[in-house]
């Protein structure tokens, strides 16, 4: 007959566990804040809410039920309760690290949602391991607000991984780079000089406008974003439209882009519109000194010379005339291959009706001494 106490025989009949062990345990009690686990020890195990989740709001009688079983790392043997400290959190972590290290190794692209969005970059989690991506990796371009990202899932490798200085980098920038370089490539192929593209504003300036051709950007200047006059492409144009725009040229990674399609073209019909003898109405869009620039059409201007706005001398345009008249005038000239127009007022005007003038000889004659000659004679 053994000498053992049954206390001692049931303490010997129970498993022994260290400080790191992973152990198995059944769920005997759940609370907001705590787990509490069979885990067939002479103690049983806690999971405080802290070392379960990084989320503080969750309630864990939400997540666990009794009678579910679960794995955790032993924390401390004693929690000073006579109680097993255990973790759930740092088990997960453990099992992330692990993933990231064959993910690190292989090149794999990995998905996350972002868990924190930090001064310097975004912090995620693969399986409660945390990977932090410097602002610098976090796009192609430059991003001053990184906000945008918070709870948003995206794609990334590991580049640098040590968990025991808790240094694990990823990187988003060198998969959109790849990826664009793809789209890059294929649009090329299939692009060419004339050809009708779509593509997204991208950014607009004071001499154009970026548009995202899907691959690369194409350059829509000012002076090809209208067969008229553009005066600010930032009131014709918005970050995000969609525009639809024709391939001018291709130089090397440049694409220059036009909005004159040449079905639009308004001069394709201007002989027969504008033609010498023509009466017609425009605005005046500009003036100088020796006359005033009139759109009759968004593309075609003429020129209404200071001399033809009036019958009447005027010294300048900006003294009878005003930005943004209509007026009507005659067509005196039409040059098509140069594009040139003159235009006059004056010739709509009737001629100034001058006063007879008076013999100067019958002017100065003395009517009375006329007279009196006449009776000395008779």
């Amino acid at each position: 007959m053994s000498d053992l106490s049954f206390e001692q025989m049931l303490e010997e009949s129970l498993k022994t566990i260290r400080t790191g062990e992973i152990v198995t345990g059944k769920v005997i009690d759940v609370k907001e804040d705590e787990i509490v686990l069979n885990i067939g020890y002479k103690s049983d195990g806690i999971i405080p809410k802290n070392e379960y989740s990084n989320d503080s709001s969750v309630d864990l009688r939400n997540l666990v039920q009794v009678g579910d079983e679960m794995e955790a790392k032993v924390v401390k043997v004693n929690d000073g309760e006579g109680q097993v400290a255990l973790s759930y959190k740092r088990l997960a972590a453990d099992k992330g690290n692990k993933r990231l290290e064959e993910a690190f190794e292989n090149k794999e692209v990995l998905t996350a949602k972002v868990a924190q969005v930090l001064d310097g970059g975004l912090s995620v989690n693969v399986e409660e391991a945390r990977v932090f991506i410097p602002a610098s990796l976090v796009s192609d371009t430059y991003e001053k607000d990184l906000t945008k990202y918070a709870g948003q899932e995206i794609e990334f490798v590991i580049t640098e991984f040590n968990p025991k200085r808790r240094r694990v980098i990823g990187d988003r920038k060198q998969l959109m780079v790849a990826r664009k370089a793809e789209l890059q490539k294929a649009l090329f192929e299939r692009i060419h000089v004339g050809d009708t593209v779509e593509g997204m504003v991208k950014n607009v300036t004071d001499f154009g406008a970026f548009i995202d051709l899907g691959g690369a950007d194409g350059l829509l200047h000012i002076s090809e974003m209208s067969w008229g006059r553009v005066e600010n492409p930032k009131k014709v144009f918005k970050a995000g439209e969609v525009v639809r725009a024709l391939i001018k040229d291709i130089s090397g990674e440049k694409i220059a882009l036009s909005l004159k399609f040449p079905e639009e073209n308004p001069w394709a019909k201007a002989a027969e519109k504008y033609a010498v003898g023509n009466i017609v109405n425009g605005r005046i869009a500009r003036m100088t000194d020796f006359g005033a620039f009139v759109e009759l059409e968004p593309g075609v201007d003429a020129l209404l010379h200071v001399s033809q706005i009036s019958r009447d001398h005027v010294d300048k345009p900006a003294d009878v005339l005003n930005i943004g008249e209509i007026i009507e005038a005659k067509v005196v000239d039409f040059n098509g291959e140069d594009r040139k127009i003159s235009l006059s007022i004056k010739a709509l005007q009737a001629p100034v009706q001058e006063a007879p003038v008076e013999d100067a000889d019958v002017a100065d004659v003395d009517i009375e001494a006329v007279a009196a000659a006449e009776v000395d004679a008779e």
